[in-house]
């Protein structure tokens, strides 16, 4: 079996930033990357420097070269398993894992950084799922600027999403918020209205396009419609953290969803086990996971170099 220092299991934002900062802090790193990252629907990333208005698969791309100068090797898989592997009595290092890919390579580490994201649940509309990513999207911040002054229609998972119809209106006049159902506080009604923001409380049963594949707009359950340029949802935000459990990293109730802790370094419950970007946080921000994945990079190094000086303690005593 090929042993690591650090085995990432993930090859996203987050991953491939721990990896970086892991490969130029000297330490050996094997990088198993499934290649489906949350952001694959979307043509192009927005709000995040330097790269503006490019490709996410791009950004992965050129981040993947730049890990070629370091010690790190990305493979293409997905891991089958992982499990903490017992050190002998008296034998130097900490804990360690011994990690299985679907190939059926195994592959031991001295610690394992998960960074597998999540997936997006979407409301149960016809014809959502086939505009997700291109007329139905997720956050203000990362696609509101495209549809600027253009036709908006917000469609709710929860009364909370009246705030997401808010951030809508500071883009553009022509807003719906589709309750769907959800009561909404006197409070939230009255600043819907306040700023011109339509609410409509019959239900949402379609998203349509034209013949080309474009949004037109969403039709209610009388039947009449809204035309709309693009539409936003909040899904539910559901992580891949399969692997994390299997280890019996301690997990929490959080927003309807049991959400793994970790604290701010990136450490679950289980020792020398990390998990960093949307799989412990939903955050969309891409900056967001990269700053996840390179703040838990640097945290992953600083403790094995603890360890180093425990056992380097160790062998000269």
């Amino acid at each position: 079996m090929a042993a690591w220092d650090v085995v990432i299991v993930g090859g996203g934002s987050a991953g491939l930033s721990a990896a970086l900062m892991l490969g130029r802090s000297r330490r050996s790193v094997l990088v198993v990357d499934g290649g489906r990252p949350r952001n694959a629907p979307a043509q192009h990333m927005h709000g995040v420097l330097g790269r503006d208005h490019t490709s996410p698969l791009d950004l992965l791309a050129a981040g993947r070269a730049e890990l070629t100068r370091y010690d790190v090797v990305v493979e293409s898989g997905e891991v089958a398993d992982a499990a903490e592997v017992e050190t002998d009595a008296g034998e130097p290092g900490g804990p360690s894992f011994e990690v299985v890919l679907d190939s059926g390579e195994r592959h031991l580490a001295r610690r394992l950084l998960v960074a597998t994201g999540l997936r997006d649940e979407l409301p149960d509309i016809p014809g959502l799922a086939e505009q997700w990513g291109r007329g139905v999207v997720l956050c203000p911040y990362c696609d509101g600027w495209e549809v600027r002054d253009r036709r908006i229609a917000v469609i709710a998972s929860s009364a909370a999403n009246a705030h997401q119809a808010q951030l809508m209106r500071q883009l553009s006049a022509d807003v719906v918020f589709c309750t769907q159902g959800a009561v909404l506080a006197p409070a939230a009604r009255s600043g819907l209205d306040a700023r011109g923001i339509v609410v409509e409380d019959r239900r949402v049963i379609e998203v349509f396009a034209d013949g080309g594949g474009r949004l037109r707009g969403i039709r209610l359950e009388d039947g009449s419609e809204w035309e709309a340029d693009a539409v936003f949802v909040a899904p539910k935000a559901v992580p891949h953290d399969d692997l994390l459990r299997r280890l019996r990293a301690r997990s929490m109730r959080q927003g309807g969803v049991d959400q793994v802790l970790v604290d701010e370094d990136g450490r679950t419950s289980v020792r020398g086990l990390y998990a960093a970007g949307n799989v412990v946080g939903a955050k969309s921000s891409v900056p967001w996971a990269m700053s996840s994945g390179s703040l838990t990079g640097a945290a992953i190094n600083a403790d094995l170099v603890d360890e180093d000086v425990r056992n380097a303690l160790d062998a000269r005593g």
